[in-house]
């Protein structure tokens, strides 16, 4: 495990309570030390293998866990969510943080990455929640997972119309899709997306380094 001074944790901690309240979102002192202990061996790992390009643990406390506390802004009444390409496990493990009763399957096709987030579910004693190594196509014809999903999240994953054409077989009739994008977000809004799909684009700000964040959800238009 990598060794945090016990400042660095404090200001880990703060920060991450401190910057999602700044989102209008409340996370509790158990929260957040289950995030510092994602964050332990997310560094820790990252020795390793590559899991993150951020390094600094203060960075790693916005870029990864705000970011995904933010994401969880935007969950409507879902029950079951995918994070497809989950990584280091983000979106996925903060949402669950924050939403102990929802189901979650994190999907990678890197098996080192899933072993790395299956370390994480069982040190942080999560349940509910697995960690799937397959291609996300591979998943598509596979009963277990077709239709059974009320939502499907993934953050820079690919180009959103690819994301929406992979997540699309997972969900059930009333299932969403949540796309977390960069300030280059509008762009990858297509006509054919805007035609297929009710669509809605909501901003928001990192809350420490002020970089644009957006979360573009897609729902099955009805009539």
């Amino acid at each position: 495990m990598h060794i945090l001074s016990e400042q660095l944790i404090h200001e880990s901690i703060t920060c991450i309570k401190k910057g999602s309240n700044d989102l209008g979102v409340k996370v509790s002192d158990h929260q957040a030390q289950l995030m510092i202990l994602h964050a332990k061996e997310l560094m820790a790992w990252n020795k390793k293998i590559n899991l993150t390009a951020i390094k600094k643990p203060l960075q790693i406390a916005e870029k990864h866990f705000i970011d995904s506390i933010a994401a969880a802004m935007f969950l409507e009444n879902e029950t079951c969510l995918m994070d497809m390409g989950s990584g280091g496990g983000f979106p996925g493990i903060p949402i669950k943080i924050m939403n102990p009763s929802l189901k979650v399957v994190l999907v990678d096709s890197s098996r080192k990455k899933v072993n790395f987030l299956k370390h994480v579910i069982r040190i942080l004693h999560l349940e509910n929640i697995d960690a799937i190594h397959a291609r996300v196509e591979d998943l598509h014809a596979n009963n277990a997972y077709q239709n059974k999903y009320d939502a499907v999240i993934s953050r820079a994953f690919t180009s959103l119309s690819d994301f929406v054409t992979v997540a699309v077989p997972f969900l059930n009739e009333k299932g969403k899709i949540y796309a977390m994008k960069g300030k280059n977000a509008e762009k990858e809004i297509t006509s054919t997306l805007s035609n297929e799909f009710d669509l809605k684009t909501y901003h928001y700000l990192l809350p420490f380094e002020k970089s644009d964040r957006y979360m573009i959800k897609l729902f099955f238009r009805r009539g």
